[in-house]
């Protein structure tokens, strides 16, 4: 006779998690910043090992239901891998183009001295945009930046606090992140409606923070040189043909994410078209980078685009910092996260079919009496994993799908659940000194975590921002009937 599938209790139910994050803070101490490149991801497959170990003798369930979860599991993931696939391929048009170089190269015309904490923000925010990498921001223009600031007479403190705000502000809003791909993945909703509910509360956000930051720069008096700017401007120009032509391909993606469209074929329109501006104008880069200089342009064209694609495209300029700005990795450099998407969904899938996830969820949802309270112990969720797990993207992939159903029981859609994950987890990683964030950035920067958090206004207000549009229920999006009835057949079925 078979044996009776057994109920999980909490502690049953907690031991997966807990045994997941002693070992990534085990495997962080060992790894540090190169646990993304794999060993996180083993970490993952580890715990679902356990997980499955719980539900098969403790539990009394077959492999086969195991593997149904995980299959199901990864299945609702495949639509966010496809997208990730297709930021790499856009990531590597744009950048062969010269659509993020120019970018760039605008962005930097707003410093002035004057204003130079608000224009360091700004400058921040529109690299990190265009780029889609708090990581790259903060390594090529964030450096340039500290050195004018120290110039200029500022405290490295608040100059990388400028930067990193600036930055995150990036890594949240722009489809080209991994986090922002990462997190409606996660919730159970698209890219395009997550960063637009985003919006919500990350301007007022950024808004308060370029207050901040400009009270505290009239109140000061710095004079200066620009000049590593400037030359950093120089070698993109002298590299690129820069023009406002090229921002044509924005703004017809744009307008597509303005009239709805798809994520998938909009990203697959960006990218070719992308490829097309590169051929038009940038046929000297095209040349330069093609392997046979022999060949025809045609030919050279064709191969230089596709390898952008799919492949890394690394740009050469005689400055190494904008050098490091001009490398994509194309389809090929989403791997690592797409790895860990699976790994994930293996851990998540085993959690979910088991029942440990929903005795986890009944277990907080007791505790929680309102929306702000639910959104509030999400934020606090994610800062947790932040700080135990020591890895940004643990922190909005478990707590993702520990309460995406109970998100769906209280009627909330899952984009309320992705952007507290952002507005928590993505920001605060960069706050915690052995976070692989907050670890890289003061390496990078040469500034201590614990000198610039303090300064990190924008990371700092978001939890709190997403906290408080919680309890005042401002910009919070609700099932209709319809659908709540349409979630409940489903469920049963």
């Amino acid at each position: 006779m078979s044996k009776v599938i057994k109920e999980p209790s909490l502690p049953e139910a907690l031991f997966p998690i807990l045994f997941l994050i002693v070992l990534l803070v085990v495997n962080i101490s060992i790894f540090g910043t190169e646990g993304l490149m794999g060993s996180n991801q083993m970490v993952l497959i580890f715990s679902a090992g356990v997980a499955g170990l719980v539900a098969k003798y403790r539990l009394n369930l077959r492999w086969e239901s195991l593997q149904d979860g995980i299959v199901k599991s990864i299945s609702a993931a495949m639509s966010s891998i496809l997208i990730l696939l297709l930021i790499g391929a856009l990531a590597g048009t744009w950048m062969l183009s010269g659509i993020v170089p120019a970018m760039i190269y605008y962005g930097l015309q707003v410093l002035n001295p004057t204003i130079f904490l608000i224009a360091a923000c700004i400058v921040s925010a529109i690299v990190s945009v265009a780029t889609g990498s708090s990581w790259t921001t903060v390594a090529t223009v964030g450096v340039a930046l500290l050195g004018i600031g120290k110039a200029l007479g500022f405290e490295e403190g608040i100059i990388a606090g400028a930067i990193i705000s600036g930055a995150y502000f990036g890594d949240k809003m722009s489809p080209l992140s991994d986090t922002t791909n990462l997190a409606p993945a996660m919730a159970g909703t698209d890219l395009f409606t997550h960063i637009r509910h985003m919006t919500k509360t990350t301007v007022p956000t950024i808004l308060i923070t370029i207050v901040i930051f400009g009270i505290i720069g009239f109140l000061r008096e710095a004079e200066g040189s620009v000049g590593q700017v400037q030359e950093i401007s120089s070698v993109i120009q002298q590299r690129f043909e820069i023009s406002l032509w090229l921002f044509l391909v924005p703004a017809i993606v744009l307008f597509m994410i303005l009239k709805k469209v798809p994520a998938i074929p909009t990203l697959l329109a960006g990218a070719l078209l992308g490829g097309v501006f590169a051929i038009l104008f940038q046929p000297a880069l095209i040349e330069s980078l093609a392997w046979d200089a022999e060949q025809s342009f045609a030919f050279n064209a064709f191969q230089v685009v596709m390898v952008s694609l799919y492949g890394e495209t690394s740009i050469a300029t005689s400055n190494e910092v904008v050098n490091e700005l001009l490398i994509t990795g194309g389809m090929a450099g989403m791997l690592n996260t797409v790895w860990l998407i699976l790994c994930a969904m293996v851990f998540g899938g085993i959690m979910e079919v088991s029942g440990m996830l929903r005795v986890i969820a009944e277990a907080l949802i007791r505790r929680v009496t309102s929306v702000g309270s639910l959104i509030a112990s999400t934020a606090g969720t994610g800062l947790f994993f932040n700080v135990t797990t020591s890895d940004q993207y643990l922190a909005i992939l478990v707590p993702g799908r520990m309460y995406a159903d109970i998100y769906k029981k209280r009627g909330l859609k899952g984009e309320n659940l992705s952007r507290t994950l952002e507005d928590s987890a993505t920001v605060t990683s960069v706050l915690v000194p052995w976070n692989t964030c907050g670890a890289t950035q003061a390496s990078v920067l040469g500034v201590a975590t614990l000198t610039y958090a303090p300064y990190c206004f924008f990371n700092i207000l978001s939890p709190f921002m997403t906290i408080l549009f919680g309890y005042m229920r401002w910009g919070i999006n609700y099932y209709t009937k319809e659908e709540m009835n349409a979630i409940k057949e489903e469920v049963a079925a």
